[in-house]
């Protein structure tokens, strides 16, 4: 059923602007209905029928609304059914969608304006998009769902070629002029040419008359495969098509268009300091051509929470990963002529703090452009508790539920069946987290969990009895373990990538046994944390509060106390911090400080400075071993251009013609934790608690 959807044949559609105000709503939506699997015309009521809720909700009252507002998701990485086994986060896709309708409603009856983007990254994290050939084929479907006005592309988009297709060939058309690549093009094979998967541009007018022009932008990423092409900012600031973009001159116009504000989208750090961030290069360009002209950014890839200020009427808004957070932002005081909805909507907050960073001397007073905006932002935690708060005031999912809410949420649950990734394989006895406990406790999962695992789960039975030394890549590890029932989908979400166990033969023990020191203390080896690890780091704390270039530690932060994050602006709804038992959670500190979380969460530990790049185990090693001893040397076919050249380095010469599969062709990094799992936890999986989550009840 679901290989039919990957289209095959592309007719390239026209580009340009249909006037010089733009194309408003021409979006062609031909693969947002989901149909139902035989026998599930029943709709559930909530969430998925196992995830959990959470115990308590927002901690700091209403939103603020302005005359512009936004939701941003971004980094979701197919974790479209939420967060089975972690309270904090367990809404789904289909609450997600009511949520969004929900607001959306507010927004008219308020009569201001509302959009909902998303900064790019849907696969490479969970079963629903990495179960399928190519990955997002269906979940991609389920995404679609959410009425988005603005996207961009991630890198996780373009690794593999079958993937970056299924962008082109399905994905960029149900988006139409709303998906925006602005510096990513593709081979056409058709035209046997390169042309841009989605959009340059996107010049607009909302419902109440703000003039938005729009960009969306890849940091300049070069690890595609090679259909697709990443042009680097510096060289797109310089492109005749962006310079015309920036002075109001889309394609076809040869009037200038009016521009209230600029929305820029980027699969891009907020941070400049980021070493992978390019938004600077862009700001620098629109500013300068564009000084008076409020620019908005929405960014991702970081996989953090983050509000930065730029300069007085330039903000950017980064909001997590993996459906842990909906972003929220709002802002007020936009000068527009064209403009025709309230100013300050009636009864509800409104956006207070001005674009002042702790390291700047923006006057609030001065009379320019600026100084009549003023900013808003929250983190909102992805659960129904919060999603329902924010969408009707109260938990009463009668008024919360719309019904194709309620049928995205069926149909999440109709698909993870079919890949069977509900499929309980094992009874997880404790929660081994990436960085909430140092690398060498038993609550680590680099040094607790993983070892064990390869030792346990790579076998080939011909050879069990040889000595043998496993090595992986500590950036094919993308997730915690969360202690309750393990299933196909906790394999995908730990552990991803499709990566082969390889192997050479009758490598001498003193070499083999070598290998793992120089991987990690060689600088040629140890820099590169495959795959970025920094991206799938626990980033549910983060402290930045000024826009220094020094480098920041984006996990490590102190929880503010408790009266500081409440703030002034909490009201008698908000759920009283000395009344509840706080979970662990995020505790961000930003440019505009320390009340962005919505809800209130403890502190978690962040260790993961202590991470080597490279993971190792042994097993059937004996004391009879000598230096000229053969081994079994078993690594990924990932890291094979860094084994075979350290290889050489301890004196021990091997070519890729040395490799062999271990097992066989398909045994990977995303297989051996399943057949560990059969074998160790194996008990209880029929009476399997769940644990509190990261941070609450490691080792527990």
């Amino acid at each position: 059923m679901w290989q039919s959807l990957l289209i095959l044949a592309f007719t390239a559609a026209a580009f340009a602007c249909d006037s010089c105000y733009g194309p408003q709503d021409h979006v062609v939506r031909t693969r947002n209905v989901y149909p139902l699997a035989p026998g599930q015309g029943k709709l559930a009521k909530r969430m998925q029928p196992d995830a959990q809720n959470a115990s308590y909700g927002p901690s700091r009252g209403p939103l603020a609304w302005g005359e512009l507002n936004v939701i941003h998701t971004t980094d979701t990485h197919g974790w479209l059914e939420g967060h089975i086994l972690e309270k904090n986060y367990g809404a789904d896709w289909g609450d997600f969608v009511s949520f969004t309708k929900a607001m959306r409603n507010k927004a008219d009856m308020y009569g201001v304006d509302m959009l909902i983007v998303d900064t790019g990254d849907l696969h490479d994290g969970a079963g629903l998009s990495d179960a399928t050939s190519p990955n997002g084929v269906l979940s991609n479907p389920i995404f679609d769902n959410i009425d988005y006005d603005l996207l961009t592309i991630g890198n996780h988009e373009l690794y593999v070629s079958s993937v970056a297709y299924e962008h082109f060939y399905n994905f960029s058309r149900v988006w139409g002029e709303k998906y925006l690549t602005s510096n990513v093009q593709i081979l056409n094979q058709t035209s046997n040419e390169f042309q841009y998967i989605g959009r340059k541009y996107r010049y607009f007018t909302t419902p109440n008359g703000l003039r938005i022009m729009a960009f969306g932008f890849l940091f300049d990423f070069t690890g595609n495969s090679n259909v697709s092409r990443v042009y680097p900012a510096a060289t797109v600031v310089q492109q005749s098509w962006f310079k015309a973009a920036v002075a109001g001159y889309p394609d076809n116009c040869e009037t200038q268009v009016p521009i209230d504000i600029f929305v820029m989208l980027g699969h891009n750090p907020v941070r400049w300091n980021d070493s992978e961030s390019t938004f600077q290069t862009y700001y620098n360009a629109i500013r300068t051509a564009q000084p008076n002209t409020p620019i908005q950014v929405f960014g991702g890839h970081s996989h953090i929470r983050d509000f930065a200020v730029y300069d007085e009427m330039t903000t950017a808004l980064e909001s997590g990963r993996y459906c842990e957070t909906a972003g929220w932002f709002s802002m007020a005081g936009l000068k527009s002529s064209n403009y025709t909805g309230a100013t300050l909507p009636a009864g509800v907050p409104h956006p207070t703090q001005h674009a002042i960073s702790s390291n700047r001397t923006n006057d609030p007073n001065a009379t320019n452009v600026g100084a009549s905006l003023t900013y808003s932002r929250r983190y909102l935690d992805w659960n129904k508790v919060t999603f329902e708060y924010h969408a009707t005031g109260s938990q009463n999912a009668s008024a919360f539920d719309y019904y194709k809410g309620l049928q995205v949420t069926k149909n999440i649950t109709a698909t993870r069946t079919e890949l069977h990734l509900n499929q309980i394989l094992g009874c997880a006895p404790q929660t081994w987290c990436i960085s909430c406990a140092p690398y060498g406790s038993s609550e680590n999962i680099y040094s607790g969990l993983v070892p064990e695992a390869l030792v346990g789960g790579v076998v080939n039975a011909s050879r069990a009895t040889n000595p043998r030394f496993l090595v992986v890549n500590s950036g094919g590890i993308r997730f915690d373990l969360v202690q309750g029932p393990f299933s196909i989908d906790d394999s995908y979400i730990v552990s991803p990538f499709a990566d082969i166990f390889v192997y050479i033969p009758a490598v001498p023990y003193s070499v083999a046994s070598q290998l793992l020191n120089l991987l990690n203390t060689n600088s040629a080896f140890n820099g590169k944390r495959k795959r970025d690890l920094s991206e799938d780091i626990h980033s549910r704390n983060l402290q930045t509060s000024d826009f220094s270039f020094e480098p920041i530690r984006r996990d490590d932060c102190q929880s503010p106390h408790p009266d500081q994050l409440l703030g002034k602006r909490a009201v008698a709804s908000a759920i009283k911090r000395q009344s509840i038992a706080l979970t662990p959670g995020y505790t961000t500190t930003d440019d505009l400080g320390s009340d962005g979380d919505d809800t209130l969460h403890s502190h978690i530990a962040n260790y993961v400075d202590s991470i080597p790049a490279f993971i190792g185990a042994n097993a059937s090693l004996t004391s009879s071993l000598t230096a000229t001893s053969p081994v079994d040397l078993i690594f990924i076919d990932y890291i094979d251009s860094d084994v075979l050249p350290a290889l050489a380095l301890l004196g021990a010469t091997y070519t890729m013609s040395d490799i062999q599969y271990y097992i066989n062709s398909s045994f990977s990094t995303n297989t051996y934790l399943n057949v560990y799992a059969q074998k160790a936890w194996s008990a209880n999986i029929t009476n399997c608690p769940v644990g509190v989550g990261v941070g609450g009840d490691a080792g527990t």
